[in-house]
């Protein structure tokens, strides 16, 4: 192949805003930022703490996996920590929340024994290549441009969850390597062979 002969190159790809309020199944993974707090069992070195505002997060990049925007990325914080008090770690927890609903088809209502323990994870490597449905938000960046991000997840009560996750999808189901449960080890029950141990 001749380098100087650009025929053959692939067109340029469109960089263009996903729009705001699309729905998009996204996959999620945390950066690792080397901060951890063992008072609130923040371990394996997966938040970030900013070093100028003592504030603390999960770094967190989402990819696209399918449709009109596979592969496009967003990024976006989770906040666990801000000395300015508890108002954005609630709100990372009210996300972390409808992510663990979303991807494990759990309705915001239910307050069953199994969709209890499926918004329950060990760690925030739980959280690490999480699959779910996003809604694209606006942003700016740090130069004042808009940019994508996802803020919130799209949980099975909306109207769009079935078909955009694909359906049918069994209630508190998702892909869960079998692991100890601690929740059940406490509760003196045996844990149950080829069940996730979130849904036990």
């Amino acid at each position: 192949m001749n380098y100087f002969d650009f025929n053959s190159a692939s067109e340029q790809a469109s960089f263009d805003l996903i729009p705001k309020g699309a729905l998009v199944r996204v996959r999620m993974t945390v950066k690792p930022g080397g901060h951890d707090d063992a008072s609130q069992g923040w371990t394996g070195g997966y938040a970030t703490r900013n070093t100028n505002t003592g504030s603390v997060y999960l770094n967190c990049e989402f990819v696209v996996t399918e449709g009109e925007f596979a592969r496009r990325k967003m990024w976006s914080l989770i906040g666990l920590h801000s000395p300015k008090g508890p108002e954005w770690a609630n709100m990372g927890r009210t996300f972390v929340k409808a992510i663990l609903n979303s991807a494990r088809n759990v309705h915001p209502g239910d307050a069953s024994p199994a969709a209890q323990n499926a918004r329950r994870i060990s760690g925030f490597r739980d959280l690490d290549g999480i699959e779910f449905l996003g809604k694209v938000d606006w942003e700016k960046d740090q130069n004042g441009q808009d940019k994508s991000v996802i803020k919130s997840a799209v949980t099975p009560d909306h109207k769009d969850y079935a078909a955009a996750m694909g359906s049918p999808r069994s209630p508190v189901a998702a892909p869960a390597a079998p692991a100890p449960n601690p929740y059940a080890q406490a509760a003196g029950r045996p844990p149950v062979p080829g069940v996730p141990s979130w849904a036990q």
